[in-house]
């Protein structure tokens, strides 16, 4: 199970869990940017074809630390 903690506090109290994961507290903003995160990993995980179980810790922080590659830039998606 993947537990995540935002330590920054707005007043509001937010818990998001999954399958996998509970995600506590943070404001808004890190809020979001942990469900955004653990959803690539998962993504990452489903691409490789494993379960968040079936990985060992330095693997898992292989996947969580690497980047999506960033999206084509306008120019770059012209069409002729």
């Amino acid at each position: 199970m993947l537990l995540r903690m935002g330590l920054d506090v707005d007043g509001h109290q937010r818990i998001t869990t999954g399958g996998n994961f509970v995600l506590i507290g943070g404001g808004e903003e890190t809020h979001e940017e942990m469900v955004e995160k653990t959803i690539q990993i998962d993504g990452k995980l489903a691409h490789k074809g494993k379960q968040l179980e079936e990985v060992f810790a330095d693997e898992f922080d292989e996947i969580a630390r690497s980047r999506r590659p960033a999206p084509p830039s306008p120019s770059q998606t012209q069409t002729k």
